[in-house]
């Protein structure tokens, strides 16, 4: 079974003046971690609400010049037994690359072997 696992990271920035300065400095330093290792790894804004109202907030929380900001990491995992196997390896491979930054795994699906299908049809329609 093939899972797609979304990991989301809590990444540190460091002399920022505003949300949208802090979320592009930390794609950017994530991705310069990742690469070119793990140059398959999908990064993007994570998605944060107030815990109290719902409404949305920015990804990224500034304060005395440093940032705290969400991203979401999203890789597929190949050949695993179960969901908690592909979140073990996502975390893995994404945490040896990430030091000191917390990971937490947001969503495990199972992705559809679409490939076998027409392979399967395929041997039927030539027989």
């Amino acid at each position: 079974m093939d899972c797609r696992v979304v990991v989301e990271a809590a990444v540190p920035v460091y002399d920022v003046q505003n949300a949208d300065e802090a979320v592009r400095i930390a794609i950017s330093k994530t991705g310069e971690m990742l690469n070119p290792d793990l140059n398959y790894v999908e990064i993007d804004m994570g998605e944060r609400s107030c815990p109290h109202c719902g409404d949305a907030l920015d990804p990224a929380f500034v304060a005395a010049d440093e940032s705290l900001v969400a991203l979401e990491l999203e890789m597929t995992v190949f050949n695993v037994e179960r969901d908690e196997h592909a979140s073990r390896i996502a975390r893995k491979e994404i945490g040896q690359r990430l030091e000191n930054i917390p990971l937490e795994v947001l969503v495990v699906e199972e992705i559809e072997d679409t490939d076998d299908e027409d392979a399967d049809e395929t041997e039927l329609s030539e027989e």
